[in-house]
């Protein structure tokens, strides 16, 4: 079949998840270079695609849609610009020797991401000098829209956009990026794969956002132990905040830092919980029979959702508890430890969300799920809930509930930044 044969072709040259775009977004996107490739058939247009690398970019950029525009996420950029700045004077302390600062960015797509790096840096007191901001992109034509550094109305959103004033000069056919910011980026093309092998890279900060969700479980796997091993040991990873679960459990534990969804280094990079989880259960007596998808498992009581644990409850447990448990990446444990503190006291939107990422980091699918509903009940514009359920919902198969809660996601997104 056609279809499957793009898949397969989309999941090895690239990675991709076909329940992370869904099947129709694939045709869709190929039906349209058919078109724009003058091929006379879905057939005549596989043979074309055969053999060819540039095509294969032009279906990729078709299927992956870039969306980025400058300083998204703000606090992403300055914990990024705080946490060099502190690197910089801890190294200057320490000796007299010059001191740069690396930076990542992959991908980095039409360039808005690495520039609001160096402008951040710039605007926190950072020398240009003292930085060297990588980013990295598979599409050949974002990275030229790069490079050129004239952006529209659309790159600029929210409602602080006064960085503008200080970093752009008006070309006429848009916003030009000065030449001081241009200087501390360096634009090639490439993917996060490739980069295994590279001999000397140790990077201060990584910026990879958006691009994990993209993946199945092996090539997450995968993806994290690259980033583990790019990463400097004292370094900051961000990530997006649909992808914070993705790392609990392999190899990185939070910084702690409020919206920034970055993380460090702590250990080495685990294989899927789908692989260890089965080794790791003991339980005392038979499990319960597997949870309905249906309604019922909905109103099931909160005790049940949880993946059973093969260590008892602290008394009394807190959710800093948990998260420390988590982020030593003892899984099992902090599900327990939240299983108790719910049966011991009233629910909370924090405690309910944070057990849904674990739950899902965890593997247990159907009990995240069911946890994220319950943390939309309590609160029905918690961002990131909604942006972790749509992802699961496309990870079970459940593309229309999928749509569903991914457009509520995106009017709320869209009412938070003006647009």
């Amino acid at each position: 079949m056609m279809q499957e044969r793009f898949e397969t072709l989309l999941k090895q040259s690239m990675g991709l998840d076909v329940k992370s775009v869904g099947p129709s977004t694939i045709m869709r996107a190929v039906e349209s270079r058919v078109r724009l490739s003058g091929a006379k058939t879905v057939e005549h247009y596989w043979d074309r695609l055969e053999g060819n690398p540039a095509e294969l970019q032009a279906l990729i950029e078709a299927v992956v849609i870039p969306e980025t525009w400058f300083f998204r996420d703000p606090e992403a950029f300055n914990a990024a610009a705080a946490l060099i700045q502190a690197k910089r004077f801890g190294s200057a302390a320490a000796s007299q020797a010059p001191w740069q600062a690396r930076v990542l960015s992959l991908p980095c797509s039409t360039g808005e991401e690495p520039y609001s790096i160096a402008m951040a840096l710039i605007d926190a007191g950072t020398p240009p000098q003292a930085v060297r901001i990588d980013g990295m992109d598979i599409s050949n034509p974002s990275l030229t829209r790069a490079r050129e550094g004239v952006y529209g109305r659309n790159s600029f959103r929210g409602a602080d956009i006064a960085y503008r004033a200080r970093h752009f000069t008006d070309s006429g056919k848009g916003h030009r990026i000065s030449d001081t910011v241009r200087s501390m980026v360096q634009f090639s093309q490439g993917n996060l794969f490739e980069l295994d092998h590279l001999p000397d890279a140790s990077f201060d900060v990584i910026f990879c956002r958006n691009l994990l969700i993209y993946f199945d479980p092996d090539d997450q796997y995968r993806a994290a132990k690259v980033l583990h091993r790019l990463l400097s040991p004292s370094g900051a990873l961000f990530v997006g905040h649909s992808e914070a679960s993705v790392l609990l459990g392999h190899g990185f534990s939070s910084l702690r830092i409020p919206r920034a969804f970055a993380f460090q280094k702590r250990d080495v990079v685990e294989a899927p919980p789908r692989e260890t989880l089965p080794a790791r259960r003991r339980p005392a007596k038979p499990s319960p029979p597997p949870a309905r998808r249906d309604g019922a498992a909905m109103r099931a009581p909160l005790r049940r959702p949880f993946a059973r644990a093969s260590a008892p409850p602290a008394p009394r447990p807190t959710l800093d508890d948990i998260k420390r448990a988590a982020d030593r990446g003892e899984l099992q444990i902090a599900l327990q430890l939240g299983r108790a503190m719910l049966d011991d006291g009233p629910q909370s939107t924090e405690a309910l969300y944070l057990l849904a990422v674990i739950n899902e980091a965890a593997g247990a699918l159907d009990a995240a799920a069911d946890l994220y509903r319950k943390t939309l009940y309590l609160e029905p514009d918690h961002h990131e809930a909604l942006s972790h359920l749509a992802l699961l919902q496309h990870r079970i198969g459940d593309l229309t509930g999928a749509e569903r809660t991914g457009e509520r996601a995106r009017r709320l997104s869209g009412r938070r930044t003006g647009q």
